[in-house]
């Protein structure tokens, strides 16, 4: 069987294949060597994957992508009919929950604020808020969620918890409207599906207590752009965001410049244990697809 991987990848990464596994590596330009074009098993690339997307209807033998993305949103339209699309749910747990804790604390203690009158060589006193027993909604319950609540946990914080498919302790997105008044800090994580595109809007941000601190690590797409700006500008609520729409965010755009506005550039996820944990995964996927065995994370409705 032909493995196809990105050109960059590193040895290291592909060490303990199974065996009888032939490794390609799809080249950033150029043409496509036959070997790529035989693959059946495909990990897509962790960022400019544009020429990746285009040569994929070349791939006839192909059979399963492998994405190193927790969100699928930007391959799921391109992908031809009779191939299985794999996320890389799990793999980044860690530094995403890592990223949460970190601006949630950042905003309770307000570094950001501190740090710009460092800069202007200001003392700026002030008095801080306590992290200890406020309540965490979280918007999108999956092993994200679940991870930044064990690194929250120990500060002493509640919890909500919403998703679209309703379970024990995990509310429906249809009982907001009596959660969110509940919440000081908002976390959404929902995936990028047509049923999420814009979901978040102004009755959300209407029902959030006044001050209440909206962090968004999953897809900037998942709320409406103008209803945010409006909210913060009113300073009904805080922001701290890893992801923006439109991405980039244009460097005129207003929220760079707001109060209570903290912005990372799509970075939660972005650390040198991507790949090792990524090709674990990929390891792990391809033994069991030799093996004839189910896949893990088989992208169903979206994600």
């Amino acid at each position: 069987m032909v493995l196809l991987v990105p050109e960059s990848t590193a040895p290291e990464h592909l060490a303990g294949l199974p065996e009888g596994v032939e490794v390609a590596f799809f080249p950033k330009e150029g043409p496509l060597p036959e070997k790529v074009l035989a693959a059946e098993f495909a990990v897509a690339p962790y960022g400019g994957a544009r020429r990746f997307l285009a040569e994929l209807p070349r791939l006839e033998r192909l059979r399963v992508v492998q994405t190193l993305t927790a969100g699928v949103d930007w391959i799921l339209p391109r992908l031809p009919a009779g191939v299985v699309l794999c996320d890389a749910a799990g793999v980044h747990d860690a530094p995403v929950a890592e990223w949460v804790v970190g601006a949630i604390l950042s905003a309770y203690k307000h570094f950001p604020e501190f740090r710009d009158a460092q800069r202007e060589g200001r003392w700026a006193y002030r008095w801080l808020e306590d992290l200890e027993g406020a309540t965490v909604l979280f918007l999108g319950y999956g092993s994200i969620a679940r991870a930044t609540e064990a690194r929250l946990a120990p500060f002493g914080v509640s919890f909500l918890r919403v998703a679209r498919t309703p379970r024990e302790g995990v509310h429906t997105l249809a009982e907001l409207e009596g959660l969110l008044p509940q919440a000081d800090i908002v976390v959404n994580l929902l995936p990028l599906t047509p049923e999420t595109r814009g979901l978040v809007g102004s009755r959300h941000f209407a029902w959030m207590k006044p001050g209440a601190l909206f962090v968004n690590a999953g897809r900037g797409k998942t709320v409406d752009p103008g209803a945010l700006l409006e909210a913060v500008q009113a300073q009904r609520i805080r922001l701290c965001t890893d992801v923006t729409e439109p991405e980039p965010l244009p460097e005129d755009h207003p929220l760079w410049s707001l109060p209570g506005v903290f912005i990372t550039p799509h970075v939660a996820g972005s650390t040198p244990k991507l790949f090792e944990r990524g090709f674990r995964l990929v390891r792990e996927q391809v033994a069991r697809y030799l093996r004839g065995e189910p896949l893990l994370n088989v992208v169903q409705e979206g994600y």
